[in-house]
């Protein structure tokens, strides 16, 4: 078990944020010790993980609340959280093709450049 000051180390998100997101229920399974503290375990560090990775690959913050909310209804919403994963999924590969595709340009701008730095080198004595 961890406290939320090691967690907001471990993870660089702040302790107001990690409160934010259980106070919005955006972050499910926090436990709490007997004084009230909030306590991490391997279920709320791999709830934390996929959220971060979520937030990383641009899903809004209500987004991920509707998926919360749909897993803490239980089974019979594996459908509806199934298809947010997989349009999410979509949208993410369109941005890393895209991204891609940038990648290449600035590759190919570079190459460009190391040629004209070969052709300077060759012209200097």
């Amino acid at each position: 078990m961890f406290k939320i000051k090691e967690i907001s180390e471990k993870t660089g998100i702040t302790p107001h944020t990690l409160r934010f997101y259980e106070r919005e229920g955006i972050l499910p399974c926090v436990k709490r010790d007997s004084s009230g503290n909030r306590l991490y375990d391997e279920e709320s560090m791999d709830w934390l993980n996929f959220i971060l990775a979520l937030r990383a690959t641009g899903m809004p913050l209500a987004e991920i609340k509707k998926y919360v909310d749909l897993y803490r209804e239980g089974e019979n919403t594996l459908t509806m959280r199934k298809q947010m994963m997989l349009t999410h999924k979509e949208k993410v590969e369109k941005e890393l093709s895209k991204t891609i595709k940038y990648l290449e340009q600035i590759n190919y701008k570079l190459a460009l450049y190391d040629m004209q730095e070969k052709e300077l080198n060759k012209m200097l004595p």
